[in-house]
Order: C-alpha cells, then sequence, then structure tokens
C-alpha cells in the first residue's frame, strides 16, 4: 500500500503457494493477497533458514497490485519448527537476475522504502484486531456479518503480529477515505478526480484484505460516493454560474467596443478612442487569464464581435488620416502661396496699403487650417519672417517720423504764438489785416508736415479759434453793410410795431384777468424782439 510500505524479499520461484521447498534457500516470506506483497511492512521480516532446516513453505511471486492480497490461495502446511533436519539436497542453480532470499538477508537494499505516512493508537489497532483471528496455521480471518473469510496468512510471524499487520491495513484502507472526505471539502477539486477516486476506492472496499470493521467501512464509502456525487453536482452548478458570468463581463468588453465603433463620427478623438480600445483589448485578455475558460463556439462569436468592432475603428481612423493628410497637403500648399505673396511685398514702403495686405494674409493664413505641428511651425516661421521684414521696417519708418514730428510740433507751436497775437481785431480793417498775416501763417503751417498724433488735435484747435474770431468781426462788417439785410430788418421792425398796438387794444378791452394777463406776456415779448432788431 502506499500509506504504509515495508521490505518483504521478492519470491525466487514462480511456484504454487501450496508447494513447499525444503531446500537450503528456500523462501521464507510472508502469503497474502497480490497487492500487499511490495506496500506493507511485517512487524518482524523472516529470515531465511540455514542449510539443512527445514523450510518455509514457498511464498507466491508479488503482484502489481498493491492493495489486494491472495485470499483465496490456501495456506500450505509448514513443517513443525521441532521437525529433524534432513540432508540438504543439492541446491539448483539461482537464477542470476533475482537473488534469493539469503542474499536479501545478507545485503541491505540499495533503495529504502518510505517511512510509513500513518500511526496509529494502540486502541484503534485492538478495535480493527477484535473483527479477526489467526488460526494454527497462520492464516488470517476476518468476521464480515455473520461470516467469516480468510484474507492471507503470515508465515514465520506469532499471531498477533499476523493480526496487527491486517488491521493496520484496516486502518490505511480507512484513512484513504478519511482523506478522500476531506478533499471533498476543498474548493479546488475536480470531478474527474472524484470519479478517480471513488473508482479507486470502490476496487478497494470490494474485498478488502485486511482486518476490521468491513461494514463500517464500506457504508463510509457508499457515503462518500453520494457525497462525491453531490460535490460533482455543485461543481456543474458552480462552472455554470462562473460560466455565465464569465460570459457576460466578455459580452461587457464587447458592447462597449460595439459602442465605441457606432459613435465614431467627425469629431471623433482618435487617440483617446484608440486608447479605449487597447485599455478593451488588455481587458479581454486579462479575462481570459483569470476567469473560467469559456466554451469554443461562444468565445469564438464574442472574439468575432470584438474584432468586428475594433475593424471598423481601424477602417474610420484609416479614412480619417487619408482625408487628414490630403487636408494638410492642401493647407501646405495654401501657406506656401500665401508666403510666396508675403515675400514679395515685404519691401515695400507703402506703409498703409501694404499693412492692409498683409492683414488680409494673415486671414486667409487663419482660414487656411493646419499643417501638422512640424510642417506648421516651418512654414509660420517662413511667414513671420516675411512679416517682421516688412513691420519692422514701417516701424523703423515711424521712429524716424515719430522725431520729426516733435521738431514739427516745436515750429507749429511757434507760429501759434504769432497767429494768437493777431486777436482782438477791433473792425473791420483790423480784421482784414489779421486775416493776411493769418493766411501766411497757414501757408507756413502746411508746409512744416505732420506732428505727433496726440498732439494734433490740440494745437489745430488753437490756429481754429484765432480763424474764427476774425471771422466773427467780418461777419459783423458784411452783415452791417448789407441793403438786402437792412430791408429785412426794417420789414420785422414794422410787422412787431403792428402787432404791439394790436395788442395794446386787446389789453384796454379785456376784462378777463387771466386772458388780460397772457396778453400781456406776449406783448413784453414782442418788445424785446424790437429792441433786438433795432
Amino acid at each position: 500500500m502506499a500509506d504504509e510500505q515495508v521490505t518483504e524479499p521478492q519470491n525466487t520461484n514462480e511456484s504454487n503457494p501450496q508447494a513447499t521447498q525444503p531446500a537450503a534457500d528456500a523462501q521464507a516470506s510472508a502469503t497474502s493477497k497480490p497487492a500487499e506483497s511490495a506496500a506493507v511492512q511485517t512487524p518482524t521480516e523472516p529470515q531465511a533458514p540455514e542449510a539443512g532446516a527445514p523450510a518455509a513453505p514457498a511464498a507466491p511471486e508479488a503482484p502489481k497490485d498493491d492493495d489486494t492480497p491472495n485470499a483465496s490461495a490456501p495456506a500450505a502446511e509448514t513443517p513443525a519448527p521441532s521437525a529433524p533436519a534432513a540432508p540438504a539436497p543439492a541446491k539448483p542453480a539461482p537464477k542470476p537476475h533475482v537473488p534469493s532470499p539469503l542474499a536479501f538477508a545478507k545485503k541491505p537494499a540499495k533503495h529504502p522504502v518510505a517511512a510509513p505516512a500513518h500511526t496509529y493508537s494502540e486502541a484503534d489497532v485492538k478495535a480493527a484486531e477484535a473483527f479477526g483471528r489467526v488460526d494454527d496455521k497462520g492464516t488470517v480471518y476476518v468476521r464480515e456479518g455473520e461470516s467469516e473469510r480468510e484474507v492471507g496468512e503470515f508465515p514465520g510471524a506469532t499471531n498477533e503480529e499476523a493480526l496487527t499487520l491486517y488491521a493496520r491495513r484496516y486502518l490505511d484502507l480507512k484513512a484513504k477515505l478519511d482523506l478522500f472526505a476531506t478533499r471533498l471539502k476543498a474548493a479546488n477539486i475536480k470531478p474527474h478526480e472524484i470519479d478517480e477516486s471513488i473508482k479507486t476506492l470502490g476496487e478497494e472496499t470490494a474485498s478488502p484484505a485486511i482486518v476490521g470493521d468491513i461494514a463500517a467501512l464500506k457504508a463510509q464509502y457508499e457515503e462518500l460516493k453520494k457525497a462525491g456525487e453531490a460535490k460533482k453536482t455543485e461543481l456543474a452548478e458552480a462552472r455554470k454560474a462562473a460560466l455565465e458570468k464569465a460570459i457576460k463581463e466578455r459580452t461587457a468588453i464587447v458592447e462597449k467596443a460595439e459602442a465605441l465603433a457606432n459613435s465614431l463620427g467627425e469629431n471623433t478623438n482618435w487617440r483617446s478612442t484608440a486608447d479605449k480600445f487597447r485599455s478593451l483589448f488588455e481587458q479581454w485578455q486579462e479575462h481570459q487569464r483569470t476567469t473560467i475558460r469559456i466554451d469554443k463556439p461562444t468565445a469564438d462569436a464574442l472574439w468575432k464581435r470584438f474584432s468586428a468592432a475594433r475593424t471598423t475603428f481601424n477602417q474610420h481612423r484609416r479614412k480619417w488620416a487619408q482625408a487628414r493628410d490630403a487636408s494638410r497637403e492642401e493647407t501646405k500648399r495654401v501657406k506656401e502661396e500665401i508666403i510666396k505673396e508675403a515675400n514679395e511685398i515685404k519691401d515695400s514702403t507703402d506703409w498703409g496699403a501694404t499693412s492692409h495686405q498683409f492683414n488680409e494674409l494673415m486671414d486667409r493664413w487663419k482660414a487656411a487650417g493646419r499643417a501638422g505641428r512640424k510642417e506648421d511651425d516651418e512654414l509660420w516661421a517662413k511667414f513671420r519672417e516675411a512679416c517682421d521684414v516688412f513691420f519692422n521696417a514701417r516701424q523703423a519708418d515711424r521712429d524716424q517720423m515719430s522725431s520729426n514730428e516733435k521738431d514739427n510740433l516745436a515750429k507749429k507751436e511757434e507760429l501759434l504764438k504769432k497767429a494768437e497775437a493777431l486777436v482782438p481785431v477791433a473792425d473791420e480793417k483790423a480784421a482784414k489785416k489779421a486775416r493776411q498775416a493769418l493766411a501766411d501763417i497757414q501757408d507756413e503751417w502746411d508746409q512744416i508736415g505732420y506732428v505727433p498724433r496726440e498732439d494734433m488735435h490740440r494745437i489745430e484747435s488753437r490756429l481754429d479759434a484765432v480763424d474764427n474770431k476774425i471771422k466773427a468781426v467780418e461777419q459783423a462788417a458784411w452783415q452791417k453793410s448789407d441793403p438786402e439785410a437792412d430791408a429785412r430788418v426794417s420789414s420785422f421792425e414794422t410787422q412787431l410795431k403792428a402787432q404791439l398796438d394790436e395788442l395794446d387794444k386787446q389789453i384796454a378791452a379785456e376784462s378777463d384777468p387771466a386772458k388780460k394777463s397772457k396778453l400781456e406776456a406776449e406783448k413784453a415779448t414782442k418788445e424785446q424782439w424790437l429792441n433786438a432788431v433795432k
């Protein structure tokens, strides 16, 4: 057995177990069922007899099955230990490839067997021994129900040692059942492991060569068999639930990919969307590694959907990239044309018109779009260079003009002093003389040129004020000498006098105080007009 191994000498002859061999190298091993000859440690290992001593019964060849001793082989009669020694017959030539039991006794085994895996209490062993007995010939029997059956024999050992050996085998088999019961509680047990264990334990408990409560052992096996089936059902249900969960999770990944594919449009952020698809693919791979294996048809169908969504994205992104590249090429062509025009006018000194042209070129540049970061930076540097040539030249000219304008301002302020000295004028003759002098000053003013923009209104207003004062005197003199104006004044004066006479009559005839007061106010107004005309 695997749990408790022994060192037993192997049989050197393929003889009938009932036969005895009186040779000097006769075998002295225990006779048991085939499964136990290579797996169970005997309490006392039998030694081969010396030459001339009575030989023990020959043991059968060790079979391959470790757990099924040969219970059907009848026990061979063993010569009494007190029998007289017989002359040793001629020793047959041993087979060269099989050592004799004597050689086993003299030479240590090259491959020591592992120590027993279990130790049992004396009480457990005695309780198992209560179900068996050993007869005078060393044959071991076990009581099973109302009957008993032979399970093996252990020649060369005491009855107690033989019974203990088979009781320990019972405890070994029970330990296997207990171990399987514990294993059934594990979460990582597999259905095929349950089937294999139940099959193996069923074979071992069918007709075991052991001494112990076999009925309880078989009952325990039946309970474990039921528990195994229940565990398989539980595992199947758990696998079904895990499979449904895995399919649902992977379907969610697929649906996210399909939603991304269906949302593609002109405003799609392709880099961000590519990152999302990459993340979903990593989730897919991680899900494959960490979850239950999905059946191939379902997995293939889900992968087909996921792959189709990725293909849709890749196709749309490829079309977008092609359109983007074409647009960038057109933008590059337009901006190169703008740069060419800017270079043609950058040396112009027609500051106003050229400034307007550069503004138009800038508007066209903004409307052209982008040609890619690297290309845009290079094109903008060329356009900016042409602009700088013109605008720097214009600024230099303005700086020069600013210096000249300050000089012109000083000259015009001197002329203002002369002009302001011409007023006030007393009469028409003085006004004519001042007008002549002001005309000379204005001619010199115009020849001086521009002044700073911020001073222009101030000095122009002062010169206009001098002109207006002279003009007022000239206007008054002209009005006095104008016959038409005199006629218009005389006619208006006559009308006012007639209206005042009429008002006097109405006031004298009016008895109503309110109306009379109103007429008097009207009369006062017309009198003021008459005084102004005079």
